[in-house]
């Protein structure tokens, strides 16, 4: 059984399941940003759920401009009751409710200082947006994955 699927009250704050968490996240990140460099952002589909995710999140945040994003922004309390409510929806997708990392702005790579920590499906919900708004866009563009020439 994988350690972080099991309930959270066996660990206490157990500094093992921090240092697996934040490995995982960090994968994951790595994982998602090779993908957006490397494939059309607007033909990734990240769940089976993605319109539903999409169209779900556009209604609850149809003004929420999703280039850039800050802490302020998306953990200020009057948006801490709207994201709750978003993500009591969608609490049926697997993961929903991980801690998920985030790049803060679109443009850019991933580093600690473009890091927001969001659960999973906030990552979805502006990453799917990013991709069909084409904010990821840039990303294929200055960091796509360049192949070494073979010789012959």
């Amino acid at each position: 059984m994988d350690v972080l699927s099991r309930p959270a009250d066996e660990f206490g704050n157990d500094g093992l399941v921090e240092e697996i968490w934040a490995k995982s996240a960090a994968e994951h990140a790595e994982v998602f940003f090779n993908l957006i460099s490397t494939l059309d952002p607007k033909t990734i589909q990240l769940t089976p759920y993605d319109d539903v995710i999409y169209t779900t999140f556009r209604q609850d945040f149809p003004n929420l401009d999703v280039s850039v994003l800050s802490d302020d922004i998306l953990k200020e309390p009057s948006e801490k009751i709207r994201w709750r409510s978003f993500c009591d929806k969608f609490n049926k997708v697997e993961d929903f409710s991980f801690g998920t990392l985030l790049r803060a702005d679109a443009s850019l790579d991933n580093s600690p200082e473009n890091t927001l920590l969001v659960v999973r499906i906030q990552f979805l919900a502006i990453e799917i947006a990013r991709n069909r708004e084409g904010f990821n866009d840039s990303i294929r563009k200055k960091f796509k994955v360049v192949s070494p020439s073979l010789s012959s």
